[in-house]
């Protein structure tokens, strides 16, 4: 079986959206995804199937719908993939310090997509980048670092220039993510 991450977009934001996580996550058990685990009230959830990625985000996007009544872009990535969003970082550990005694919350985000954009909408994001807000688009994930804060920020304010919906997560969650892998390929070695 395969560990897969499931992002969900927009949930419990701002006081839309709500689902409460144990609700969604025996949702999902009915669905056959095996080992369903929650990470903080925003649509982490890790579990384990034999489906392909496709069939997950269908049939997840489904039940959220048919269950809650949300409509949530789902992006799913499996545990190696997870492992190496936070292992392969594109910013030098200075720049990831500098950023991180300047900003105000969190510096290093990473938008995950379900595909990867277009060259010609992956400019036209990139164009927004600047000396305190990098960005470095790597497949389907689009990094992050901001030296003042994502909010108001205009690379976050144009991540609809790649026309493919987003979601985001900041580095705290994403690793936190992956300790949660560490601990299911732990559990699975025993």
């Amino acid at each position: 079986m395969t560990i897969y991450i499931a992002l969900l977009r927009g949930i419990n934001v701002g006081g839309h959206n709500k689902i409460i996580m144990a609700e969604l996550r025996s949702s999902l058990e009915q669905l056959g995804l095996q080992n369903v685990k929650t990470y903080i009230q925003s649509g982490n959830i890790l579990f384990e199937s034999d489906e392909t990625e496709e069939t997950l985000q269908t049939k997840i996007h489904d039940k959220i719908k048919e269950d809650f009544g949300i409509s949530s872009v789902v992006v799913i990535r499996t545990a190696e993939e997870i492992q190496r969003i936070v292992s392969q970082p594109p910013f030098s550990d200075k720049e990831i310090t500098e950023s991180e005694q300047s900003c105000k919350g969190e510096c290093l985000h990473v938008a995950l997509l379900p595909t990867a954009p277009s060259k010609v909408n992956s400019d036209k994001f990139l164009s927004f980048a600047n000396d305190r807000e990098l960005s470095v688009i790597n497949g389907r994930d689009v990094y992050l670092l901001f030296y003042d804060s994502i909010r108001n920020s205009k690379l976050g304010n144009n991540l609809k220039k790649l026309e493919i919906p987003a979601t985001v997560r900041n580095w705290k969650t994403l690793m936190k993510l992956s300790s949660m892998v560490e601990e299911v390929k732990h559990m699975k070695s025993e």
